[in-house]
């Protein structure tokens, strides 16, 4: 399964425009590509770490892959855009397809391209594909000193240590969403910076920025993409353009639009450290959103200005294919590639301490370079995970075994996927805006509920067969399953129960809601929450936003008084998962063995017991019901002195309290569980 925004049809327009291009190798020779793999591997190929600029000493080198270019020349400017070239340089051929140069002394603040001599015609100007710093608009790279980017206190930075990725909390955010409303408190809207201002309130005095995250309890933020992207004028900010960032441009510099200046390269390389710092400081890591499967540009793309079609697949004909849905996908298969998309990553890790990598329409890429994708970053850093979207757009020339499926995720060390079974299943399917789930009240969806439930593991108590999206266990380990129900993507949690529930009141959709994720939270696998949920935030019925303005997109923080119950719930639903390990089993024999489902005959109820004190938790047993009807259900609950921590709408990672401030317990039997609602129990005896 996939959305149709899932993808880069919610990306840019710049991006659709490419729809059926054909390849330049194509365009330029008249020649279709009917077997480009077996061309491309005579390419000599260069493994080396010094391609794009490097310096030493008082020399800055240049070395671009280029293997069939005739020719290249190297630019220098004063200026990130307009001017003549203060310099051109004639590359030297050099080992495995590189062409090189040097300049002295280290023309610092200057900015370069290369151009190349390619089938007798010279390709337009590119900053290649390996720059890291770059200058408005990002047409040009910029030579800076790097080390005099890092804030202070940088050498010993780093994120929350993590032993299992089902330990994080995963919190997807926009840099804009979460900071430009006028009632943010905060001051550098829409900024890297936002994220570093302490302090910030709305002007009902509710905390906003990082001081909400703190308070929420949140582990990780998701951030959507932060690298140099195509779509924004960085040149014309006052425009306030908008736009997710899954258009790649410069897939190894900082987006220039979340920066103060942007044309100042320094600063946004700067700012995007302070804010990963800010957050590290507050004990919470950074995932990045990257987008390697496909670019926003075909022909006029880095990868095809450098080294025309080598870094696409292509059809029989030799137009581009298309699993992106964007008009071209990327070929991890082919070794370069795979070099780039591994180094680039292990760069965000060493050069900006990135916690965590969410791939975009993973599938596009094949299952052995994501293995040794996470392979080289917990080489760098064990605590870093790495998930993604395990499908595509369309379909791929790369055979169906090799694609980072779901489906596939077993292949692949250290790799987590999104689990649409649960997401569709407890909320309602996504194409469809009416379509309800088992948490709005619809029958027959239990079973995939329970796969939800179990992280997508072999559990003798699941019947696969009655899955709607999936009919196997594909996870080996709960470590590969990504929880969610809403995301970036399709309507929001929020929008979704208003379509779907029509006539409904907004505390009855709100009930839903956390019913919904409380369902994710209590789930093995890793919990995933969309920016603003918490306070109930919506899009105004909008689904795919990715170009909507700020009065669609932002999040109106003012709701955080008045759902004040709805944030207490997620924060108290965050904190249950934290304190017990019961709920974060990192392995399918642990579930199978501690997790026992009750067998209920009533549709829209879930019972299940969590045994053993699993995964070492202080709670020898809880009780975990779900009740997705609006009537009330009975439930057999063995005796015993049963803490009472969620009922009715209400939890307490502690338990509940009575009148009287007395905590609040039940001696079992037959239990009553109010309509849209999770009853979780413990026995806390030893």
């Amino acid at each position: 399964m996939f959305s149709m925004t899932d993808f880069c049809i919610g990306a840019t327009m710049a991006c659709a425009m490419g729809l059926g291009g054909f390849s330049t190798y194509a365009a330029q020779t008249g020649t279709p590509v009917a077997d480009p793999d077996a061309r491309y591997a005579r390419f000599p190929l260069y493994s080396g770490g010094d391609l794009g600029v490097t310096i030493n000493g008082d020399k800055a080198y240049f070395r671009l892959w280029s293997p069939e270019a005739s020719a290249v020349k190297l630019r220098i400017y004063k200026n990130g855009r307009g001017g003549e070239p203060v310099a051109t340089v004639e590359m030297e051929k050099s080992q495995g397809g590189t062409w090189a140069a040097s300049l002295a002394p280290v023309p610092y603040g200057k900015f370069y391209t290369f151009q190349v001599q390619y089938n007798g015609q010279w390709l337009d100007e590119t900053p290649g594909v390996w720059a890291k710093a770059v200058g408005v608009n990002g047409q040009r790279g910029a030579i800076i000193d790097f080390a005099a980017t890092n804030p202070e206190g940088w050498a010993e930075d780093h994120g929350p240590e993590l032993e299992h990725i089902n330990d994080a909390v995963i919190y997807e955010m926009h840099h804009r969403d979460f900071s430009i409303h006028p009632n943010s408190g905060i001051a550098n809207k829409g900024k890297f910076l936002a994220m570093t201002e302490d302090g910030t309130v709305t002007p009902l005095g509710d905390k906003t920025g990082i001081d909400h995250l703190k308070e929420l309890g949140v582990t990780h933020v998701h951030i959507l993409p932060s690298y140099d992207y195509n779509s924004v004028d960085e040149a014309n900010l006052p425009a306030n353009t908008y736009n997710w960032g899954y258009d790649p441009q410069n897939y190894n510099a900082p987006e220039g639009s979340y920066s103060t200046n942007p044309s100042s390269p320094s600063t946004r390389v700067r700012e995007m450290k302070e804010m990963v710092k800010a957050l590290h400081d507050a004990g919470i890591g950074v995932v990045m959103d990257v987008v390697y499967n496909h670019t926003a540009q075909n022909d006029d793309s880095n990868f095809s200005l450098t080294a025309p079609g080598y870094y696409y697949r292509h059809n029989a004909d030799g137009s581009y294919s298309d699993a992106s849905g964007c008009g071209n996908e990327t070929a991890s298969d082919r070794q370069q590639m795979r070099d780039f998309i591994i180094n680039s990553v292990k760069y965000w890790a060493k050069e900006y301490h990135i916690d965590g990598f969410r791939f975009d329409l993973m599938a596009i890429h094949d299952t052995e370079t994501m293995t040794q994708v996470a392979k080289a970053l917990k080489e760098i850093n064990p605590s870093i995970f790495i998930y993604g979207e395990g499908w595509t757009a369309g379909n791929s020339p790369l055979p169906v075994e090799r694609r980072a499926l779901k489906e596939n995720v077993s292949k692949m060390e250290g790799i987590a996927v999104f689990s649409d079974d649960i997401r569709d299943a407890v909320k309602g399917h996504y194409s469809d805006a009416s379509d309800r789930g088992f948490a709005t009240g619809k029958p027959g969806l239990e079973e995939t509920v329970k796969i939800g439930i179990v992280a997508s593991t072999a559990h003798p108590q699941v019947d696969y067969s009655k899955g709607n999206n999936s009919k196997f266990p594909y996870a080996a380990s709960p470590e590969m399953i990504i929880n969610y129900v809403s995301c970036h993507d399709d309507l929001t949690l929020t929008d979704k129960l208003a379509k779907s529930m029509p006539g409904s009141t907004e505390d009855a959709r709100q009930r839903v809601a956390r019913l919904a994720q409380t369902i994710v939270f209590t789930s093995q696998g890793t919990p995933f929450m969309f920016a603003g949920e918490e306070v109930f935030r919506d899009k105004k019925g909008v689904h795919n936003s990715y170009n909507s303005p700020d009065s669609i997109n932002a999040i109106d923080w003012n709701l955080k008084h008045k759902n004040a119950s709805q944030f207490n719930y997620y924060k108290e639903l965050i904190a249950l998962r934290k304190a017990h390990p019961a709920f974060r089993m990192t392995s399918a024999g642990d579930i199978a063995k501690n997790l026992r489902f009750d067998k209920v005959s009533s549709p829209n109820l879930i019972s299940y017991s969590l045994l053993n004190h699993a995964n070492g938790d202080e709670w020898k047993e809880i009780k975990v019901v779900f009740n997705g009807s609006d009537a009330s259900q009975a439930v057999n609950i063995p005796k015993g002195e049963w803490l009472v921590v969620a009922a009715d709408g209400e939890l307490n990672h502690t338990g509940l309290v009575d009148g009287s401030g007395s905590p609040r317990y039940t001696k079992g039997g037959k239990l009553e569980v109010a309509p849209t609602s999770a009853l979780i129990l413990a026995k806390t005896d030893k």
